[in-house]
């Protein structure tokens, strides 16, 4: 009885025990329900709130973001009017400016959205150019929409100094030692024999004299980085070539190809426009090339130490000194006559500089390309607006495609022989050598720059001769920008080995676009 009587009462206490448990667990069970019913109608609610939102009036989404940009580029507007007065209005070069800009804009825009299947994006900046073209050749619109010469001038002259600047800040010098011969001989030897071809080929068919074929044909000579970038960091991403080192290539090369081009155009224009025989304006030339140098190498280490490391928004700081530095260089040698020297001098004073920096590179490489994505509309709109449908005619056109057509034969047929003594198989040899064709931002800067001068030292004779070197430098980013995107994008699969990218250490640099 007396062990009973314990156990009962131990067996009472457990099963009052359980009770309570079983009543604590229904219980927060209950709140947990409540508290998961109330979450579940809080967030009802506030997805009810948004939907409630979107059908309330004021418009939001993509219809709120294009009413606002309207809005911001009309206020843009008055304030420019409320500043200039007349210039502003129709007819104005600060009108056509803006003009100018905003419809190149929606012409790249327009050209992203436009998606074929299996078929590649093209590059935006062929809309900017069809915009300019467009400007140009619509009556209506040309009336009202124009930009003085001199402006016109000016702003490529500083689009060239962002593309040389940019170009100069692109050079990595790791890659370049890791490449060493073959990034030469692919970045000098297709551009001068394309050169060569074009000044033989212009001679015959377009009677142009040799100085002419030749400055023509250091336009056409430069590939565009705009377009090859792109594409070979896609294939990088793919897997497409990276063994090999073909994105690697291609994209360094492609940097020292424009210098190769713009050094032979700034040589050959000032052979062109200058008076006197022909040893004269070339000793001058090579005069204004070592000074350029010269100089860019002196101001290249100023850049180095000057501001130094300890002060705030260095960054900042180095891109407005480095900018500042460069546009004057270029503007100012086309103001005292040389020419050849102001390029150069960029191309040096970026490199120079930039091998001493660290993290600032990149920080000043961003607002270059911060200048450079306001000026690329206004670059490709004005050179569009540049050729005039009424002032082509059949044959001279047809002349110009062939001439175009001939040289670039030339310059892959070279550039197929250059690769042989690479490492590099056939497939690889192809893919390389039809690669090495697309032309658009220096074309662009340098096709419109002979008959500018034309005009500015009062030579009527030249005018024919700059005016073909334009209609050629349209044609060549119209048929080889899309086309070379085309061809990169469809045959690098086809033509390149796939690797994954993952078990490979990949070099190429993420070079600036321009």
């Amino acid at each position: 009885m007396h062990t009973t009587q314990p156990e009962n009462e131990h067996l009472e206490d457990k099963n009052i025990q359980s009770s309570v448990t079983s009543q604590i667990l229904t219980d927060s069970n209950t709140s947990e329900h409540e508290e998961t019913k109330k979450i579940i109608f809080s967030e009802t609610e506030e997805t009810k709130e948004p939907q409630m939102t979107k059908r309330a009036c004021p418009p939001q989404g993509t219809l709120n973001k294009y009413i606002t940009n309207g809005i911001l580029f009309f206020m843009l507007w008055c304030v420019t009017w409320s500043i200039s007065g007349l210039d502003s209005l129709p007819g104005g070069n600060l009108f056509g400016l803006l003009m100018i800009f905003y419809c190149a804009m929606m012409g790249g825009k327009l050209l992203e959205l436009i998606r074929i299947p299996s078929v590649p994006q093209l590059p935006p900046l062929l809309g900017m150019l069809l915009a300019g073209f467009t400007i140009k050749n619509i009556p209506v619109l040309s009336e009202f929409i124009h930009v003085s010469n001199t402006w016109s001038s000016t702003l490529r002259n500083i689009a060239l100094t962002i593309i040389l600047i940019r170009a100069g800040l692109g050079l990595d010098p790791q890659a370049l030692k890791h490449l060493k011969g073959i990034c030469l001989r692919l970045s000098v030897g297709p551009c001068l024999i394309e050169a060569c071809s074009t000044a033989v080929i212009s001679h015959f068919l377009m009677n142009f004299p040799w100085q002419w074929g030749f400055l023509l044909g250091f336009v056409v000579g430069a590939v565009s980085p705009a377009v090859i970038v792109p594409s070979m960091l896609n294939l990088q991403d793919r897997g497409y070539g990276i063994v090999e080192g073909i994105p690697t290539l291609l994209v360094a090369a492609s940097g020292f190809d424009d210098i190769v081009a713009i050094t032979g155009f700034s040589t050959c224009m000032s052979i062109v426009f200058s008076t006197g025989d022909i040893l004269h304006n070339v000793l001058s030339s090579l005069r204004d090339v070592l000074l350029g140098m010269l100089i860019g190498m002196l101001l290249g280490i100023f850049v180095q130490y000057f501001p130094s490391g300890d002060q705030t928004n260095l960054t900042l700081k180095r891109a407005c000194l480095i900018v500042s530095l460069s546009v004057s260089a270029v503007l100012g040698s086309n103001r005292i006559g040389i020419h050849a020297a102001g390029g150069l001098c960029t191309v040096i004073l970026t490199f120079i500089g930039g091998m001493k920096w660290t993290k600032e590179k990149i920080g000043v490489k961003k607002i270059t390309s911060t200048a450079w994505n306001f000026l690329q509309p206004l670059l490709f709109g004005l050179v569009g607006m540049e050729v005039s449908v009424t002032s082509l005619e059949a044959n001279t056109l047809g002349i110009c495609v062939a001439t175009l057509s001939l040289a670039l034969l030339v310059r892959i047929s070279f550039t197929f022989l250059l690769m042989s003594f690479a490492g590099f198989n056939v497939k690889e040899k192809i893919f390389i050598a039809l690669s090495w064709m697309p032309k658009a931002t220096v074309q662009a800067v340098l096709g419109p720059l002979a008959l500018e001068r034309a005009r500015i030292s009062s030579a009527p004779h030249l005018e024919p001769y700059s005016k073909d070197v334009m209609t050629v430098a349209f044609l060549a980013i119209l048929i080889t920008a899309p086309n070379g995107a085309l061809i990169i994008d469809l045959l690098g699969p086809k033509l390149l080995t796939r690797h994954d990218p993952s078990n490979i250490n990949l070099e190429l640099p993420r070079l600036e676009l321009h």
